[in-house]
């Protein structure tokens, strides 16, 4: 192994001595994508030996440094990393912290800048490629079960399965789209989130989330609850407790029988006297109850629901009033407890305003004639039921669509919900699938 530094005279790396140096490191392993270690060494080509020998390990599973450099106290170095990060390191293995692209860069950043950082140095090892192990497949597809993503969130309310936790690129997704003014000096409540755990596999994506973007966001407080349930989020634990950040400070606390749960007496009071906006994927089973509590609260709020409500009758009442409405994004894909991509079609909603909503392309508000043959028909009872979301712009009369043009924004768009109740077309005495009926303003 060849150690390299930057020299200026030659303006590019040229080899070097590696003895008797302190260093600080930032090693990854191939199959390990989600998490790095940091740590310190004398010795830089011993120390990546020994995480490739590790006992039990997987041949493929390689480690490689992904930064190291040269620092005159490398102690020093690594306990200001662990200070400053201490949201993203593990507690049971110190030097494991979460990882992606923009993580890492602030790790690097911030030992850069350190008054010890010395030089940064080029290391050149063989490029070992993962081995890939091909798995015959023997779960079927939902398509080959006959059954749609739809199906799997409401066979979840039927059956309380509210094992959907959500992936951490799909909440940057969406939450990347609101202003900062949302969230500067504001509380963020989570109060279906779960955990705050040791490591990633243990605390949910939206803690980490706001753990992450807490200064860049400008909010004021973070508080994120953890359900204490055997079914809980990642088996983080059985005792309901409640996480804090409140500025530099964060802690833990397990208040004498609470539940966690976003009904618990505690909850409530958190969420009455110190939320602003409430953030979260609450259980799928509970939406009804729990969207009663939140969208009544007063509170501004972002959360996961399923991607039929519009046209459910527990919630249409919700759209009618101008209570709630669509987010910028669906999501077809959640991990389940074992960390393994599952399908159910979600969607965001909020009572945050929202601006250049990209989805209004979809709509499509032509007049009544122009719309085609294949996407309108008038059902038994006469009512006009348009499909594509196609919206005839010329219709006077109320007419029936389905929850896709109200997810595109229709409803800000000079339309609005007329009844409160579903409503189910029928043609030649065959009913249809459940729509709402709107008309224009």
């Amino acid at each position: 192994m060849l150690y390299y530094e930057f020299s200026k005279e030659k303006g590019r790396f040229m080899p070097r001595d590696a003895k008797t140096k302190q260093y600080i490191y930032i090693v990854q392993a191939l199959l390990e994508p989600t998490s790095c270690k940091i740590g310190i060494t004398n010795d830089l080509e011993r120390r990546l030996k020994e995480y490739n020998n590790i006992t039990g390990k997987s041949k493929g599973n390689k480690s490689r440094y992904l930064f190291t450099c040269e620092v005159k106290d490398m102690a020093e170095v690594e306990n200001a990393v662990k200070d400053t990060f201490s949201a993203l390191r593990e507690e049971k293995s110190r030097e494991i912290y979460f990882y992606n692209a923009k993580l890492f860069e602030g790790y690097v950043k911030f030992i850069k800048s350190h008054k010890m950082f010395v030089r940064e140095i080029y290391i050149k090892t063989d490029e070992t490629k993962p081995i890939v192990k091909i798995v015959k497949k023997t779960t079927p597809t939902l398509e080959e079960r006959g059954i749609s993503s739809k199906d799997v969130l409401q066979k979840a309310q039927k059956r309380k399965n509210d094992e959907f936790y959500t992936r951490l690129e799909d909440i940057e997704k969406e939450l990347s789209m609101y202003s900062k003014k949302v969230w500067k000096n504001k509380t963020v409540f989570c109060n279906c989130d779960d955990a705050v755990g040791d490591g990633e596999k243990d605390t949910s994506a939206f803690a980490l989330y706001f753990l992450q973007n807490f200064k860049e966001l400008g909010l004021k407080k973070f508080i994120c609850t953890h359900f204490g349930d055997n079914g809980d989020l990642f088996n983080q634990g059985t005792k309901g407790y409640v996480f804090t950040k409140d500025g530099f400070h964060e802690f833990k606390d397990y208040p004498k029988g609470y539940t966690g749960s976003f009904d618990d007496p505690l909850s409530l009071k958190i969420l009455k006297e110190e939320a602003d906006i409430v953030c979260t994927n609450p259980p799928f089973s509970m939406a009804k109850d729990y969207w009663e509590i939140t969208v009544n609260s007063g509170k501004k709020f972002i959360i996961i629901s399923n991607i039929t409500n519009p046209i459910t009758p527990a919630f249409i009442p919700y759209f009618k009033d101008n209570k709630v409405w669509a987010g910028y994004n669906r999501i077809d894909y959640y991990l389940n407890p074992k960390r393994e991509l599952v399908e159910a079609s979600g969607h965001w909603y909020t009572n945050i305003p929202l601006k250049n909503r990209p989805k209004y392309e979809h709509l499509k508000i032509i007049p009544l004639k122009d719309i085609p043959a294949k996407y309108k028909y008038y059902d038994d009872a006469k009512t006009l039921v348009v499909d594509n979301c196609f919206i005839p712009d010329d219709y006077k009369k109320p007419f029936a669509i389905s929850a896709r043009p109200i997810l595109n924004g229709i409803l800000e768009k000079g339309f609005k919900i007329i009844q409160e109740t579903q409503y189910f077309p029928y043609k030649k005495g065959v009913k249809k699938f459940g729509r709402v009926l709107i008309q224009k303003e």
